[in-house]
């Protein structure tokens, strides 16, 4: 995983090694805004997996130390009840200044845990709000969680994050305002736009911190995922996530080769120079750079 989550690690030989074992595990997304209680939740949801005997990795994406670079919160330290257990295993990963609630390295690291056989992959996104969409790419299911006293709790998810979740949950559902919150949360995906509209998208009150609602959330999770499963659904966001990959990945090669070096200088540099002396307009500079690539 170290060498995955560095630059200039050696991506492209573990994912060759890892292509024949990938696609098995099921993926769990875990987003909402800062104080919902996403980590409690997710070791909650860890502790019934373990139950029923699964095996089961999380990717727990962090806030950046703007000095080292590294996690900042560190979410393995409320995970400490699994810190023994040999079927369990959590990775914190700074997400490094990318948007979208994960961290660039997410897909790689997660078909590695696929490859090493764990059953359920519970991914926590870092906890940013409205941007964190990026995790629906990324899962098979995704669990938004809400929380009542944090001023208005369903405008904080509007827009991107209740377009994207898949199943919802009140936590802190103990809380004055928790019902309010429900109603509310019932109310506004009444009209938000849903990607399946046979999928009727469930909202469960939890307290992860004394487990109540914990067993009625996972029965949501796996009612999705039998649906996601018998609709198509599952195999349709599987693709989508390979066809993006592949995308970024063929994104990034034509990036570097389209700067080579011609003569000792880099074409970039000078025509950039240009731009800001105002020879050249940006157009007119990208239509040079290719036309000296192909040379």
């Amino acid at each position: 995983m170290s060498l995955l989550e560095r630059p200039d690690g050696p991506h492209r030989e573990i994912a060759v090694a890892l292509a024949p074992y990938g696609e098995r595990a099921r993926v769990i997304g875990v987003t909402g805004a800062p104080g919902v209680g996403k980590s409690t939740t997710t070791s909650a949801l860890v502790r019934h997996l373990r139950r029923r005997g699964e095996r089961v990795g999380v990717i727990a994406v962090d806030p950046s130390s703007p000095f080292s670079g590294g996690a900042l919160l560190g979410d393995r330290i409320r995970m400490q009840e699994h810190a023994t257990d040999p079927a369990v295993y959590v990775r914190s990963m700074a997400a490094r200044g990318h948007l979208g609630g994960l961290a660039v390295a997410t897909p790689a690291v997660l078909r590695l845990l696929d490859a090493a056989g764990f059953d359920t992959v519970l991914i926590e996104t870092v906890g940013v709000g409205q941007s964190e969409v990026e995790v629906a790419g990324t899962a098979d299911t995704v669990l938004v969680l809400l929380a009542p006293g944090s001023g208005d709790a369903v405008q904080v998810a509007k827009a991107g994050l209740l377009e994207v979740g898949d199943v919802y949950a009140v936590n802190k559902a103990d809380r004055d305002g928790a019902e309010a919150v429900v109603k509310e949360l019932r109310q506004v995906l009444g009209v938000v736009p849903r990607a399946a509209a046979d999928w009727a998208r469930p909202v469960v009150r939890t307290v992860a911190t004394t487990d109540e609602g914990i067993p009625d959330l996972l029965a949501a999770l796996d009612a999705h995922a039998a649906w996601a499963g018998r609709s198509g659904e599952l195999a349709r966001r599987r693709e989508a996530r390979a066809a993006r990959e592949i995308a970024a990945l063929a994104l990034a090669h034509l990036t570097r080769s389209a700067v080579p070096e011609l003569d000792g200088q880099q074409p970039l540099t000078e025509l950039a120079r240009r731009v800001v002396a105002g020879e050249l307009d940006p157009w007119t500079a990208a239509d040079l750079l290719l036309a000296a690539r192909a040379d």
